[in-house]
């Protein structure tokens, strides 16, 4: 996802003094009222509002790899593996390119119907985009984020570190918002995934190739 833009409150709001909480309450409002052009997605990222393109053919070709090989690992009526959906946690809402939730989740499904509450979901994917701005956004800033919420485990699929590499992140805290435990594996010798309904499933080089953009 490569960044089209990243406005801050300042940007969208009146300059006046608020509270923290008015201002994440003013940031969820005009993140509500968007209506971003056809190719286009609005996340809301640690109290900015962020609009991106969606994927390259290689991104989207990872992503989509690993959705199928997720669905048929996944048992069969518990989980799903999704795409193109709002998870939403305490007015913040991201678009990640998979997650992980019940097959059958409507009841997580938040009161104005615009996406998942983050408690439902197990796993969330990343699949890094070329450009600074992408790169901070899925290493540094979702990650915090998704630590915030306690996504229990956090995988990063990044073509832009040391010529590809799997980041599988797992025993957040919340308070903190880090992550406990990191495993990296190059592309090609595989990630796998130590808890949760996706346990033990390997991410590899069928899934990223052999060797990423360096």
């Amino acid at each position: 996802m490569t960044a089209l833009a990243h406005e801050t409150l300042e940007a969208v709001m009146p300059k006046v003094t608020t509270s923290p909480s008015d201002q994440d309450e003013a940031v969820w409002q005009s993140w509500k009222a968007m209506n971003p052009p056809e190719g286009y997605h609005a996340e809301v990222v640690e109290g900015f509002i962020e609009v991106s393109p969606t994927g390259r053919y290689s991104h989207g070709r990872i992503a989509n790899r690993l959705r199928r090989a997720l669905d048929a690992f996944l048992p069969r009526g518990e989980f799903a593996a999704y795409q193109d959906m709002n998870v939403v946690h305490h007015r913040k809402a991201w678009i990640p390119d998979l997650f992980v939730s019940l097959d059958d989740a409507e009841e997580h499904v938040t009161e104005d119907g615009l996406g998942i509450d983050a408690a439902a979901v197990q796993l969330i994917v990343e699949v890094v985009s070329a450009g600074h701005d992408n790169i901070t956004r899925d290493r540094t800033r979702k990650r915090r984020e998704y630590a915030r919420a306690g996504i229990a485990v956090y995988v990063l699929i990044d073509d832009y570190d040391a010529g590809g590499t799997v980041t599988v992140l797992s025993a957040p805290d919340p308070g903190s918002a880090v992550y406990r435990d990191e495993v990296r594996a190059s592309y090609g010798t595989g990630a796998t995934i130590p808890s949760g309904p996706a346990k033990g499933f390997t991410i590899g080089a069928d899934i990223t190739g052999s060797g990423g953009a360096g």
